[in-house]
């Protein structure tokens, strides 16, 4: 996904886009809304007594981010991978990402790296959502929990390649001739070996270390999984209580 703009050799600019490349991308962006709205559900739901609902649709909340970011990372150990075989050449991504980059690519056809820049982004935002979830599940927990120290650290770093992201996406979307942001040393390296070499390694070293980050806060929330589920259990009864107190009154 670290293609450098301009280069004419990458087969999602020159290959028109199916409709299996449109239907894949759309599934995915509606993937991502779809996980940041129950982030916001989640983070809402949270101010409140906890509903049954509430645990069961954390965990499949941080499942999601984990199956995401398994795609997202393999794609990023592939491109190093190909990088080591050939250096020299221009930037490589898999037949998955080269088809959900057509489909993305679509939004301007004008641009041809737009359709890269806006997958890496989407990805990368299913990810945050997944580190999210970790922190909204132990949040009903008093006192910090490892779990959620690590997540958090893990949303500080994912939030700021976010950024970079964002930036990347959005200077390509208005008109720039090449993406702008930290992994393209803000467009001042050339197209070429160099800009490759650079973007595939920055990329890769980012979500080498975020993925670390996602497996320790996942390790601890495993550990501590007895403290948050009597946490929310206990909420509940708490809550069917006061509800069967109010009956009591009642009558």
């Amino acid at each position: 996904m670290n293609h450098p703009p301009g280069m004419p050799e990458m087969p999602s600019m020159v290959t028109p886009a199916s409709s299996v490349d449109t239907i894949g991308a759309l599934l995915l962006i509606a993937w991502a809304i779809a996980m940041w709205f129950a982030v916001a559900v989640l983070a809402y739901a949270n101010r409140r007594p906890a509903r049954p609902w509430l645990f069961k649709t954390s965990v499949g909340l941080i499942g999601l981010g984990v199956i995401g970011q398994v795609g997202h990372f393999q794609e990023h150990v592939s491109q190093a991978g190909y990088w080591i075989a050939h250096p020299n050449s221009p930037a490589w991504m898999t037949p998955w990402a080269n088809s959900l980059s057509r489909g993305m690519g679509q939004i301007d056809t004008t641009k041809p790296s737009l359709g890269m820049e806006i997958l890496h982004l989407t990805g990368n935002f299913i990810f945050l959502a997944g580190l999210v979830g970790i922190m909204l599940i132990a949040k009903r927990v008093a006192g910090n929990l490892k779990s959620q120290k690590w997540a958090k650290m893990g949303v500080w770093m994912q939030g700021i390649h976010g950024v970079e992201h964002i930036v990347l996406t959005a200077s390509v979307a208005l008109g720039a001739s090449r993406a702008i942001g930290l992994s393209t040393w803000f467009g001042t390296i050339d197209p070429g070996p160099a800009l490759t070499t650079y973007r595939v390694w920055w990329h890769f070293v980012a979500n080498l270390i975020g993925t670390a980050i996602l497996a320790l806060s996942l390790y601890h929330l495993w550990r501590e999984r007895q403290i948050v589920v009597a946490r929310y259990q206990k909420d509940q009864h708490d809550k069917k209580g006061k509800r069967e107190d109010s009956l009591a009154l009642a009558e």
